[in-house]
């Protein structure tokens, strides 16, 4: 398992995302009926294939105005992918999700991270259990509110009444207020990756500014990860839907990475190898 208190410094490390979710945004959940286990392990091989350092698995879309699943429901769809998964390969699993007994089962399956989208204030026995088991733990920062979305059925959905006093120091102290629930809780500090949560509560502009300013989340003294993949912010700037949005990603992830991301959370998994290879390559030369 790969620890965030050993991440390489010289190398950007790759997250590929597998929805077992019928209403991804990004087009490509895996709940479509047939063999859903079989398909996500395939993909799940071509990602390893590809350069995939650790795998997103999550049972629910927390695209804006999706749908709530049930917990039952949500450890259906996401343990027997795990299992299946940790019975061929010892690569770094991750499960996306915010609530305790979800995390709990897949961890139970195999998993080794927990990503929390609500970083521990959804679910007040997250911490708790992160602290219990030592699961390294993802904390997004939040702010989606339901009825701040505009959903445009060809860009997706957009948030329009995020007000931030000051964008980044509101989205630091937040972060750091997650941070202090997980080592109340008894979790270790070197255990915790942050994410700024791109798209999650944010308007276009703050996402872009968000990115472009992304050194100060990295200054907080926790390793950062990135993602933009596909998102609607994207999709805004440049007038594209999900599927068309692969040159806004790689130009997101780009920037990020100059500005100290570690992990990059993406679809594309073949693509952005690449990029964070160039990009690595780069700035290790000076």
């Amino acid at each position: 398992m790969i620890h965030p208190a050993d991440l390489p410094r010289d190398r950007t490390l790759i997250m590929g995302i597998l929805n077992i979710t019928p209403d991804s945004f990004s087009g490509d959940g895996l709940v479509v009926g047939g063999d859903v286990t079989r398909v996500a392990l395939e993909k799940a091989r071509l990602f390893i294939e590809n350069g995939a350092d650790i795998l997103d698995i999550g049972g629910e879309s927390t695209r804006p105005g999706s749908q709530i699943v049930s917990t039952q429901q949500e450890i259906e769809r996401v343990v027997p992918v795990i299992q299946a998964i940790r019975q061929e390969t010892d690569i770094t699993i991750s499960v996306d999700t915010y609530k305790a007994e979800v995390a709990e089962a897949a961890l139970g399956a195999g998993a080794n991270w927990i990503n929390d989208v609500w970083a521990l204030r959804a679910d007040p026995q997250m911490a708790p259990l992160a602290a219990r088991t030592g699961a390294p733990l993802v904390l997004m920062h939040n702010r989606s509110k339901s009825g701040e979305v505009i959903l445009q059925q060809r860009l997706g959905g957009m948030y329009q009444g995020a007000e931030y006093h000051d964008l980044m120091s509101e989205v630091c102290a937040e972060l750091l207020d997650s941070v202090r629930i997980a080592e109340n809780a008894g979790a270790s500090r070197h255990a915790i990756i942050l994410d700024p949560g791109i798209g999650f509560g944010k308007t276009v502009t703050q996402n872009l500014q968000l990115i472009a300013r992304l050194d100060e989340v990295k200054g907080l003294g926790f390793p950062v990860l990135l993602g933009p993949s596909r998102k609607s912010f994207i999709g805004y700037t440049l007038d594209l839907p999900p599927e068309e949005r692969l040159e806004g990603t790689l130009a997101a992830l780009a920037v990020g990475i100059t500005r100290g991301a570690n992990i990059v959370r993406v679809h594309d998994v073949r693509q952005a190898f690449r990029l964070t290879r160039m990009v690595d390559a780069i700035l290790g030369s000076v």
